[in-house]
């Protein structure tokens, strides 16, 4: 394991209301599930622990879910994201380490050498670390253990987002700010994948 090594928590517990499917379960051009794909890059990016918080569709959404990974229920994910969030770091409330990963299962630009990048640069001065797209800083994100309080006080649909000053330290997401909530977001996101040969 990395010396820079964190615990990561991976959002995976949505209904996908407006998309009307499991958006855990969207496949890429490589016929590899987005949850998948999320979870992988922050295996492989040297998270450890790397918990998987599961809500809607669990049995099905946790057939995706890479070994190496460890899976919790949110019994209360209809009740928003923050709910999500306080099971996560609860999960991971008795690693010593000095932060956690926090990211999102539809983010299909994170990559594992971006997830490196964010736990580098929090272990270069332990502070609080966001990715950045578009002008808007985010998750994927790095929270000290100062933060981990803030997160599980927050409630309803609230992200993690509402805690950021907009000053923290960052690193460039490419395509991050893309959300996949709608049939049409996922059409768009399709479109991009080079033809099958």
């Amino acid at each position: 394991m990395s010396p820079t090594a964190l615990p990561a928590v991976v959002l995976a517990a949505g209904g996908s209301r407006r998309l009307g499917e499991p958006k855990q379960l969207l496949r890429d051009a490589h016929d590899i599930a987005l949850l998948t794909h999320s979870v992988q890059a922050a295996l492989d990016g040297g998270c450890a622990p790397v918990i998987v918080v599961l809500g809607a569709a669990s049995d099905h959404v946790r057939s995706v879910v890479p070994a190496g990974a460890e899976c919790v229920e949110n019994a209360q994910w209809a009740e928003g994201m923050s709910t999500s969030i306080r099971v996560g770091v609860h999960a991971v409330g008795h690693s010593p380490a000095s932060g956690l990963l926090l990211l999102a299962c539809d983010q299909p630009s994170v990559t594992a050498e971006h997830v490196r990048a964010l736990l580098e640069a929090h272990a270069s001065h332990g502070q609080r670390v966001v990715s950045e797209y578009d002008g808007v800083h985010g998750i994927p994100a790095v929270w000290p253990r100062a933060d981990w309080d803030a997160l599980t006080a927050l409630d309803g649909d609230r992200g993690a987002k509402a805690l950021l000053r907009g000053t923290e330290a960052s690193v460039t997401l490419a395509d991050g700010a893309r959300d996949l909530d709608t049939p049409e977001d996922v059409a768009a996101w399709r479109s991009l994948f080079a033809p099958s040969r």
